[in-house]
């Protein structure tokens, strides 16, 4: 399972700092990967992993990608990022976390 989130366009972007904080205070054990392209945030015993698009470790956007399964760690992850002023989106546009 996939599900997009971003940032709207007046907001100014997110550190991943501040992304990796948001996490751990929902009870997760993010681990932080930096890549040419952006970053991967794995975590521990699980296969769920965020993908963010990220400039100078500032982001805008990110993609969670997930087993079904892990519903729980799932939630935790979106409630991190609607704490954050994140939002999600399909393919009828944007929607409130």
């Amino acid at each position: 399972m996939e599900t997009r989130i971003h940032l709207p366009e007046e907001e100014p972007p997110t550190a991943i700092s501040e992304v990796i904080l948001a996490l751990r205070q929902q009870k997760t054990q993010p681990k932080h990967e930096k890549k040419h392209w952006g970053d991967w945030i794995h975590f521990a015993g699980q296969q769920t992993v965020v993908s963010i698009e990220s400039m100078r470790n500032l982001a805008r956007s990110a993609t969670i990608e997930g087993l079904d399964d892990e519903e729980e760690l799932r939630d935790a992850i979106l409630t991190a990022f609607r704490k954050l002023g994140w939002w999600g989106e399909d393919e009828d546009g944007p929607y409130p976390l």
